[in-house]
C-alpha cells in the first residue's frame, strides 16, 4: 500500500540511516514513509529499536503496513498490561518496540530494561522534545547507558521551530544529534523527482457571489476594528502577529494565549470581550465560505438573539457593518416584498402585530453556495470522460474539510439544492419564525412541554444516530469493498454512510448541530464509484491515507484546500507513474479561504528559510551525541542553577559526592519534576507509594499538588485524608504545591474574601488544614525546576530513605513513626480531640497514664501538674468527669 520510495525519499532514508540526526520535512511529504522504512530494517528479533511519542492509532498504521508487506517480526506494544515480571522477556525478543514513555523512564530506572541490547531508538514527533519531558529524560538515560546506540528523529513540522530562541539547536541539545537534515518542498531533489510525474491539476477559482463579498468586507472591518482596540488597550502586543492576515490562520488562538495568558488577570472586561470577540468573527468567516446560507444566518441570528453572547460583546454589533452583515445574511436566504413590510410596521396593537407577522409571508431566496454549482460541472466532466474513455471508469475522491460538510455535499450530490436549502431553512430558520408568530396564541406552559418533548425527541434521534454511526464505522472496509464490486451490496446504487437507512435518518443529517462518526467517509455514487472524505476532525490520522489508496481515484476534487493533503496527492502520483490522476482544485478567489491557505504555504517557507539559515550559523561541540563522558548534559552533579560556588575545596579538590536517593511513586513519572531530580544528581527509586508522592528521607514524606489538584482535593475531602496519613506515619510531612509563575492564579475571588473561616471557602480550608495538623508544613513552589533545588537542600545531611519501608506504610498501617510499637493511632487521635489537650502538653499526659481509663482516674490536681495549666486540666477533668445535660423528654423515652 505504502509503495516503493522514490529517489528523494531514498537518499532521505540513507543520508539518516548513515548518520544520526534530526530530519525535518515539509508538511505531507511522507515522513511516515521514511519511519516505515526505517521499521522494515529493525523488524528482526536481532535487533531492537524503541519507537516514541507515537498514538494508538499510529501504531495500528505503521503494524498493518508491515504486516501486509509480509514482516514475519511484527511491533509490539509494552503497556501496563505486560506485568513487570515479563517485560524483561518481551525486551530480549528484539525487533521495534511501541513503549509508553511512563513504563520506558521506570524500567531504564530499575534496570528492567537491558539498556546495552539496545540497538536504537526512533523519535517521533520530534519538535515536542523540551528539557523536562519524558521523552528527554529517556534518551539521557539512554545514553548514560548505551553509547553506541542509535537515536534518529522526524518531524514535518518545520513551523513550531521558527518561534523562541534557538529553538532547533535546543531540541538537537535534548535529543544528543548533532545533524540537521532538511527537505523542504522546494528542494531540488524534491522538486525533481515530483515534477516528472505531477498530476494534472484544474484550479477553478470560484467567485463569492456579490452578498458573500460584501458579508466578507463587513467581517474584515469588524475584525481590524477589533485589533485596533486590542492593541490600543495592549500597546506591548507585537505589531506583526496581531495583523489582520494572522487574525485568519489557525494558529492565532495559540499566538494570542501566549501574550495575554501571563496578564489574563490584569486584564480589563474590554480586551477579554474583544478576545472573545476575534474568535467568534473568525467563526464566522469560516461559516461564511464553508457552509450554506441557510447554516450561516443561523449562527448569526443565534449570537444576535443570546443575551450572553450580546452582552459580553465589545460593541461590534452596533457597528455599521455589523448591520450591513445581517441585511446580506438575510437577503442570500429571504426576502420580504416592500407591501408587506409596510403593513408590518402600521400594525400597532398586539392583536394587529400577532396578525401582521402570521401574514408576512417571505420570499425563499436560498442562494445556492457557488462551489456546489461549481462541483456539479467537475461531476459532469468526469461523467463524460468516462462515458467516452475505454478504459474502465475512473473512481472519484472528493475531499472536504470536515464531517458536516461532506454530509452537505452528500446531500446535495444525491437530492440537489433546493432540496437540502428547503429542508436546512425547515429546521432552522423557519422553524423559530413558525414559533415566534404562533407565540401570541399559544400558552406559556404549553410551549414548555412542546419544547420539552422536541428536545427529548432530539436526544433520542441523536442517540439513534450516533450508535448507527458507530456501527457504520467499525466496518468502512466492507462497505467500500461493496461499492467497489467486490461483494454484493446490501443497498442500492445509491449508498450513504447508514447505508439503506438514509431515509429514516434524512432529518437528522441537516441539522446544525450535525455530529457523525469522524473517520467515516460517505459513499455517494456506485457508478463511478465516488466517495467523500473529511480532512479534518479523524480520530485516525491516516483514515485518508487508508482510503486514498483503497479508492485509487483517478479524479480527486478538493473541495476545500488542505496544504499537508495536496503535498499527499504529489507523492502518490509519483509512486503511480503510470496511472492518471486529476485533481480539481475548487477554491473561492479573493476570498479569507485563499488567504489562508497562502499564509499557510508562506509560513512554511518562511520557517524553513529560517531553520537553513540557523543551520549555516549553528555551533556543534563534538561531544553532543553523547557518546564520551564529555558531554555535560549527561552529568549528574549538577549544582542548582543559583547555588554559590564555594572555590575553597579539601586540600584543593573537590570531594566525591555520594549518590543521594529520593523514593517516588510510580505515577509521579506523568510529571517532569523526576526527570529533574535525576538531572541534579539524585537517585530515583520508583515503587508504589500509598502514602505520599516523595520520600525525602526516612521521616519526610511530601504529597506533590498542582494548583487545580489542591483545590480539587480540598473540595472532596480527599487531601485531609492524605494528610492524616503522612501526620499519622511520618515526623515531617510535607504538602508541596506546584504553580506557574507566567500563570498568576487566585485561590478565591477578592469580592469573596470573609472575616471568619467559612466551610465554601478555599482558603478557609486550607486554613482549616494547618489548624488541624500543625506538623504539616506546605510550601509553593513556582516551577519543577525550583521544587528539584527545594529538595536537594531538604535532604542535605538527612538520612537515606527505605524502599522497603516507604512500599509498607499503607493507610491501614497500625504504627505510628514518632511512636513506634508503642501507642495506637486510635487512641492518639482521640486523646488530641479532647478539650484542654494540645500537641504541647499530649505528651506529658501520655507518659503519666497508660490508657484512656488510667486518664479517666487522674484528679485535676494530679492533672495541673501533669498539663502544667490550671484552666486546661479544668477542661480536661470536667470533660470527663461531669454528666452530660439529658432533656427530659430523652429521659422518659429510656425509661419507657
Amino acid at each position: 500500500m505504502a509503495g516503493p520510495l522514490l529517489e528523494f525519499e531514498t537518499e532521505m532514508f540513507l543520508s539518516l540511516f548513515g548518520s544520526d540526526g534530526l530530519v525535518v520535512v515539509a508538511e505531507g511529504m511522507g515522513i511516515d514513509r521514511i519511519l516505515l522504512q526505517f521499521m522494515r530494517v529493525y523488524s528482526e528479533q536481532g535487533s531492537l529499536v524503541l519507537l516514541l511519542n507515537t498514538t494508538t492509532p499510529e501504531q495500528e498504521y505503521f503494524t498493518e503496513q508491515l504486516r501486509m508487506e509480509g514482516v514475519t517480526h511484527l511491533p509490539r506494544t509494552v503497556t501496563s498490561d505486560i506485568q513487570n515480571t515479563e517485560r524483561y522477556n518481551v525486551y530480549t525478543e528484539g525487533g521495534v518496540l511501541f513503549v509508553t514513555s511512563r513504563i520506558l523512564v521506570v524500567d531504564f530506572l530499575t534496570d528492567r530494561i537491558p539498556a546495552q541490547l539496545i540497538t536504537g531508538i526512533l523519535v517521533y514527533r520530534a519538535h515536542k522534545i523540551i528539557e523536562s519531558c519524558q521523552e528527554a529524560f529517556i534518551l539521557r538515560l539512554f545514553r548514560q547507558k548505551n553509547k553506541t546506540g542509535f537515536i534518529k528523529a522526524f518531524t514535518d513540522k518545520a513551523t513550531a521551530f521558527s518561534s523562541g530562541f534557538c529553538q532547533v539547536e535546543r531540541v538537537m541539545r535534548n535529543l544528543f544529534v548533532k545533524k540537521l537534515y532538511l527537505w523542504p518542498r522546494f528542494q531540488a531533489s524534491v522538486n525533481t523527482a515530483l515534477d516528472r510525474h505531477k498530476p494534472e491539476v484544474v484550479e477553478l477559482h470560484v467567485s463569492l457571489t456579490p452578498a458573500m463579498r460584501a458579508i466578507q468586507s463587513a467581517i474584515l472591518e469588524i475584525m481590524s476594528a477589533c485589533l485596533k482596540e486590542l492593541k490600543r488597550f495592549n500597546p506591548t502586543l507585537e505589531a506583526e502577529d496581531f495583523s489582520l492576515e494572522s487574525t485568519l490562520g489557525n494558529s492565532f488562538d495559540k499566538t494570542i494565549r501566549h501574550y495575554l495568558d501571563p496578564l489574563w488577570h490584569q486584564l480589563g472586561a474590554k480586551t477579554k470581550a474583544l478576545v472573545h470577540d476575534l474568535k467568534v468573527l473568525r467563526v464566522l468567516s469560516l461559516y461564511l465560505t464553508q457552509y450554506d446560507c441557510v447554516t450561516f444566518l443561523n449562527l448569526l441570528e443565534s449570537l444576535r438573539s443570546s443575551q450572553k453572547n450580546f452582552g459580553s460583546n465589545s460593541g461590534w454589533l452596533f457597528l455599521d457593518s455589523s448591520n450591513s452583515m445581517f441585511v446580506n445574511a438575510r437577503a442570500r436566504v429571504y426576502h420580504i416584498p416592500d407591501s408587506k413590510k409596510k403593513m408590518k410596521v402600521g400594525a400597532e396593537t398586539e392583536k394587529q402585530k400577532s396578525s401582521s407577522v402570521a401574514e408576512v409571508k417571505r420570499e425563499l431566496v436560498l442562494e445556492r453556495s457557488p462551489k456546489w454549482e461549481a462541483l456539479t460541472e467537475v461531476l459532469q466532466e468526469i461523467e463524460r470522460e468516462n462515458r467516452s474513455s475505454q478504459h474502465e471508469q475512473g473512481h472519484v475522491l472528493i475531499c472536504a474539510s470536515d464531517d458536516r460538510t461532506c454530509a452537505q455535499l452528500q446531500q446535495y450530490i444525491k437530492h440537489g439544492s433546493d432540496w437540502l436549502l428547503n429542508r436546512l431553512y425547515a429546521r432552522t430558520v423557519g422553524k423559530r419564525d413558525s414559533a415566534t408568530s404562533a407565540g401570541f396564541e399559544l400558552d406559556l406552559d404549553q410551549k414548555n412541554k412542546d419544547r420539552t418533548n422536541k428536545g427529548q425527541k432530539r436526544k433520542e434521534s441523536e442517540q439513534k444516530k450516533r450508535t448507527k454511526s458507530i456501527k457504520s464505522k467499525k466496518r468502512p472496509s466492507l462497505t467500500l469493498t461493496q461499492m467497489m464490486g467486490k461483494e454484493e451490496p446490501a443497498g442500492g446504487a445509491v449508498m450513504g454512510s447508514s447505508g439503506d437507512e438514509d431515509e429514516e435518518d434524512g432529518e437528522e443529517e441537516e441539522e446544525p448541530e450535525l455530529e457523525l462518526s469522524s473517520d467515516a467517509y460517505y459513499g455517494v455514487l456506485k457508478e463511478p464509484l465516488t466517495v467523500i472524505h473529511p480532512l479534518k476532525g479523524l480520530t485516525d490520522p491516516h483514515s485518508l491515507t487508508r482510503v486514498l489508496h483503497e479508492v485509487e481515484p483517478s479524479f480527486v476534487v478538493l473541495y476545500d484546500a488542505e496544504l499537508s493533503f495536496v503535498r499527499q496527492l504529489e507523492i502518490y502520483k509519483a509512486c503511480r507513474p503510470g496511472k492518471p490522476l486529476r485533481v480539481y482544485f475548487l477554491i473561492y478567489g479573493g476570498s479569507t479561504e485563499e488567504q489562508k491557505y497562502l499564509t499557510a504555504l508562506s509560513k512554511e517557507k518562511k520557517a524553513f528559510e529560517h531553520l537553513i539559515r540557523e543551520k549555516a550559523t549553528m555551533v556543534i561541540p563534538e561531544e553532543r551525541e553523547g557518546r564520551e563522558d564529555t558531554n555535560l548534559d549527561l552529568a549528574r552533579n549538577m549544582e542548582s542553577a543559583n547555588a554559590t560556588t564555594n572555590s575553597r575545596k579539601a586540600g584543593g579538590q573537590e570531594q566525591p559526592k555520594e549518590p543521594s536517593r529520593v523514593i517516588v511513586d510510580m505515577r509521579e513519572f506523568r510529571s517532569e519534576l523526576p526527570s529533574l531530580l535525576h538531572r541534579r544528581g539524585l537517585d530515583i527509586e520508583p515503587v508504589t507509594l500509598e502514602v505520599g508522592d516523595y520520600i525525602l528521607s526516612p521521616d519526610t514524606c511530601v504529597e506533590r499538588k498542582s494548583v487545580s489538584d489542591l483545590i480539587g482535593s480540598l473540595q472532596s475531602g480527599r487531601l485531609y485524608t492524605q494528610c492524616l496519613s503522612m501526620t499519622r506515619y511520618y515526623r515531617k510531612p510535607v504538602l508541596l504545591i506546584e504553580f506557574d509563575p507566567t500563570k498568576p492564579f487566585s485561590l478565591m475571588a477578592r469580592t469573596d474574601f470573609h472575616h471568619e473561616i467559612s466551610s465554601n471557602d478555599i482558603s478557609s480550608k486550607l486554613t482549616l488544614l494547618t489548624l488541624h495538623f500543625p506538623r504539616l508544613r506546605i510550601l509553593w513552589c513556582p516551577s519543577p525546576h525550583a521544587t528539584a533545588d527545594l529538595f536537594l537542600d531538604l535532604k542535605k545531611g538527612r538520612p537515606e530513605p527505605d524502599a522497603t519501608a516507604a512500599q509498607a506504610v499503607t493507610a491501614e498501617s497500625d504504627t505510628v513513626a514518632e511512636s513506634a510499637d508503642i501507642y495506637n493511632p486510635g487512641p492518639y487521635d482521640f486523646l488530641l480531640k479532647m478539650p484542654g489537650v494540645n500537641t504541647k502538653n499530649y505528651r506529658s499526659l501520655i507518659k503519666n497514664a497508660d490508657s484512656l481509663a488510667d486518664l479517666a482516674k487522674l484528679s485535676q490536681k494530679e492533672l495541673v501538674k501533669i498539663l502544667g495549666n490550671i484552666n486546661n486540666a479544668k477542661l480536661l477533668y470536667e470533660f470527663l468527669h461531669n454528666a452530660a445535660d439529658v432533656p427530659a423528654p430523652m429521659q422518659r423515652a429510656k425509661q419507657t
